[in-house]
């Protein structure tokens, strides 16, 4: 199990200064960019966490959440994507999401030195979460044949390692990642 870890991270460093060197267009079609996009949307959760703290709003939003989910399935033929796998993407996304938020309630709950001292508008957040869904959206149909190839799983695997190096992630923001790309592959 240490020399699989050990490989996964040199493969990683290895795939990270690579595709730092790798302009976005050329490295198509990876999973980079979708990769990426997903990890943008777990780092806005921090943003999100800090709207609700300490408020009556929830961290779960049935409601919010399935606009999310029937919009999604309004758009994927358009795209080309079947509605239903779209919808178990963006599942992955939301529920990557709450996995922060749940985190920093705990983590700001022990820890009340470290909550946040302003709180963002959740009404300016909403618009870059819909802008990072649509691009999300975009790149999933520009990947289909990518995550569709027995070969996604291990891609994956290795994209997101390359992705959480780059953002920097701590260990709590890097579960969330991984939860956000679990529905990525298709095949199988």
């Amino acid at each position: 199990m240490r020399l699989r870890s050990f490989l996964v991270t040199v493969t990683a460093v290895l795939a990270a200064s690579l595709v730092g060197s790798v302009p976005a267009s050329a490295s198509s079609p990876t999973l980079w960019r979708l990769t990426d996009l997903a990890a943008q949307r777990v780092a806005i959760a921090d943003q999100v966490a800090a709207a609700k703290y300490g408020t009556p709003s929830p961290i779960d939003d049935p409601a919010r959440e399935q606009q999310i989910y029937d919009s999604v399935a309004a758009r994927a033929p358009g795209l080309g994507l079947d509605p239903a796998d779209a919808v178990r993407f963006f599942r992955a996304q939301i529920e990557a999401n709450k996995l922060v938020q749940r985190g920093l309630y705990a983590r700001w709950d022990a820890h009340p030195d470290q909550a946040p001292t302003t709180r963002p508008d959740l009404g300016q957040i909403r618009p870059v979460i819909d802008g990072l869904n649509t691009s999300l959206l975009t790149e999933l149909a520009a990947t289909t044949s990518v995550r569709a190839a027995r070969s996604c799983p291990v891609r994956q695997l290795v994209t997101a390692d390359v992705v959480d190096l780059r953002h920097r992630f701590d260990a709590l923001h890097a579960r969330a990642l991984g939860e956000a790309t679990s529905a990525t592959c298709t095949a199988g």
